[in-house]
């Protein structure tokens, strides 16, 4: 089963946690979007791997269209039946690395909290420099890594024991590489710290003790410096909250 297989499987498994998950339901970042964009009527806007359907529910009554994209058929069938109220939200089976539309299509372009889980992003970036009108606009919003090596190797694999659908987070120096070989220009951007509730953290993706014990005696057992970094919170043993890096940011394809 390759990567693209295991994220089917894995957001099928659990296509409503990921439609409620506080973490991907609310965030300020869903406030700030349409400020970011300054999105009107006319525009055409394709959200990629839509998930829950979260960014493509807040940006809906503003413009045109929103073609709301996922790989996995459950998740978007269920995202569907949860925005049915949303009568130009269009919704097409899709890869992110290989999208199913034509050159210069859309006016914006949307990716939240989900490009950890893409093999190639470099391919990603392709494809939305690709579909992307001249002057238009690229929301980008994902969990990244710290430069510091070990922070990062200790962040990947504890995604990965959690939820075997993950790939990789990137620095924001690697995205801001993939950006510019791309012709993305930078135009706003926010750094910071996600608090993550670690029970809800936990269950969204796994269900049985086990595995559950083995990502938490991982994370009690990191040394003192990547427990800080992380800002890990804990009561009688137990993990209850920590942070990971989140990068937003817009882009302008210009050329």
């Amino acid at each position: 089963m390759n990567e693209k297989d295991n994220v089917k499987r894995v957001f099928s498994k659990n296509k409503h946690a990921y439609v409620t998950s506080s973490t991907h339901a609310y965030g300020d970042d869903l406030l700030k979007m349409e400020s970011w964009l300054d999105p009107d009527p006319t525009m055409a806007v394709l959200d990629i791997a839509t998930g829950g359907g979260h960014a493509a529910k807040r940006l809906a009554p503003s413009v045109r269209e929103v073609f709301a994209t996922d790989i996995t058929k459950a998740m978007l069938e269920n995202t569907r039946q949860h925005l049915q109220a949303y009568a130009n939200i269009k919704y097409v089976i899709a890869d992110a690395e290989n999208l199913p539309f034509l050159d210069l299509t859309f006016d914006m372009v949307t990716c939240r909290i989900a490009a950890h889980h893409f093999p190639h992003p470099e391919q990603f970036i392709q494809e939305v420099n690709r579909v992307l009108k001249p002057n238009g606009k690229f929301l980008f919003i994902d969990n990244t890594v710290p430069e510091v090596p070990q922070y990062a190797s200790f962040l990947n694999r504890l995604e990965k024991m959690r939820d075997y659908s993950h790939v990789r987070c990137l620095s924001v120096n690697e995205w801001n590489h993939l950006f510019k070989e791309n012709h993305l220009t930078v135009i706003q951007q926010e750094y910071r710290k996600k608090k993550l509730n670690y029970t809800n953290w936990i269950n969204r993706t796994l269900h049985q003790f086990p595995a559950k014990e083995k990502v938490h005696q991982y994370m009690l057992k990191a040394d003192q410096e990547i427990q800080s970094y992380f800002e890990f919170k804990q009561a009688n043993g137990k993990i209850q909250q920590f942070t990971i890096d989140e990068w937003m940011v817009v882009a302008q394809k210009l050329l």
